[in-house]
């Protein structure tokens, strides 16, 4: 049996202008804006991070969208997970994705995320401002929403469990009578040809109890990025290990190490915290946080692992942002290939690895080519994907 897993990555398409953004931020804004302006706010600090093959570039190009599919292909990602906007019946951001589905170029597989949050200026400066509410109309709108996508969902690039067509809601928990719209969408897709959809709930560590079966969706992905900024940072100096003991940042010097020893290096490490990154509450060392980027995902084959390879929000909220510092494609390697182990023994369908995210440059999250590190972090997905193939 393959061990081959389907990686995922989340795509957002806001690298090109619309009119609302142009009233809310300034003519031609776009998520190059802020990632652009960067500027490092501690030693050591990697931004402002630039793009290397693809530069600058505009999702409204065909080319673009062509050279993306083609670099995540030849790193063994099966598709994009693409952000979706809609309020009411008003979408944002669309015309990448329906450009996509329209020309049916990439011929590359994707799938949809429902980002249901409303808007607020919140990562730009100005946290009290509303740009546009998330609501929930009903059963209308639920239907107007299914017929939007079911071009998409009937594509044969759309990627499926089971024949469903996977749809992920990003925030369930706040969306009141959410199984009721499961339910109505479950119809429509029947009656428009379809064995049903794969609703996915996209759930943080704390809403990892929810009980998302009885809302009517079939599986979630858990995204432990922001609990590690949850945690001490006395905590991230102690690492977790498999037989439930811990050890000091995993330079255990084995068989010597006294407690005494340990205490000192704590301190070490503290002192250290406190002198680099002292005025930044939000700043912690990647390798550090790496025993807990999976927290919350589990062998359930419900459960979906989401792989962060780096975090940086400082472009879009300056010294309010937080940051993963240090990471890198060796660093990676040992993330994702924990979430390649825990999804291995699945049918080959329930083998989804989510990867957040391929192109988040304001959130310094993403797969994509910088001018650092080039095509590492791709190299590291194709290089981990191979070897299992080689080894099924």
């Amino acid at each position: 049996m393959s061990m081959q897993a389907r990686l995922v990555a989340f795509y957002l398409p806001q690298f090109h202008p619309i009119p609302e953004n142009d009233e809310w931020w300034g003519k031609g804004f776009t998520e190059w804006t802020n990632a652009a302006k960067a500027k490092p706010l501690f030693k050591g600090h990697y931004q402002p991070r630039l793009p290397a093959d693809l530069g600058y570039y505009d999702l409204r190009v065909p080319e673009v969208r062509e050279a993306q599919a083609e670099l995540a292909r030849n790193a063994g990602i099966e598709g994009f997970c693409y952000y979706h906007y809609w309020f009411g019946g008003k979408r944002l951001l669309e015309r990448p994705f329906t450009e996509v589905v329209a020309s049916g170029k990439p011929d590359f597989p994707f799938c949809l995320c429902w980002a249901n949050q409303t808007w607020t200026g919140v990562w730009h400066g100005a946290p009290g401002r509303i740009l546009i509410e998330q609501t929930y109309p009903g059963t209308e709108d639920n239907r107007k929403h299914f017929m939007a996508l079911r071009d998409a969902f009937v594509d044969k690039r759309y990627m499926r469990v089971e024949g469903r067509p996977i749809f992920v809601i990003y925030r369930p928990t706040e969306f009141p009578n959410v199984t009721c719209f499961v339910r109505e969408w479950q119809e429509l897709a029947v009656q428009s040809g379809l064995p049903g959809v794969h609703f996915v709930a996209h759930l943080l560590p704390h809403e990892a109890a929810w009980d998302y079966r009885s809302q009517g969706f079939d599986s979630c992905v858990v995204v432990s990025t922001q609990k590690v900024f949850t945690l001490p940072v006395r905590e991230l100096l102690l690492r977790k290990n498999g037989n439930g003991s811990r050890e000091d940042l995993g330079h255990s010097r084995t068989g010597t190490d006294s407690d005494a020893f340990q205490g000192v290096l704590r301190h070490w490490w503290w002192r250290r915290y406190r002198s680099s990154f002292a005025q930044f509450a939000n700043v912690r060392l990647y390798r550090h946080a790496l025993p807990y980027l999976l927290d919350g995902c589990s062998e359930d084959p419900n459960t979906y692992p989401c792989v962060t390879p780096n975090w940086d929000n400082t472009p879009r909220s300056g010294v309010r942002g937080i940051v993963l510092h240090d990471s890198t494609p060796d660093l990676f390697r040992a993330h994702l290939r924990e979430a390649l182990t825990l999804v291995q023994s699945r049918s080959i369908d329930q083998r989804l690895v989510f990867v957040k995210s391929w192109n988040e440059w304001a959130e310094g999250n993403y797969l994509e080519p910088d001018q650092r590190f080039g095509h590492d972090y791709l190299k590291v997905i194709r290089a981990e994907v191979s070897e299992r193939e080689q080894t099924s």
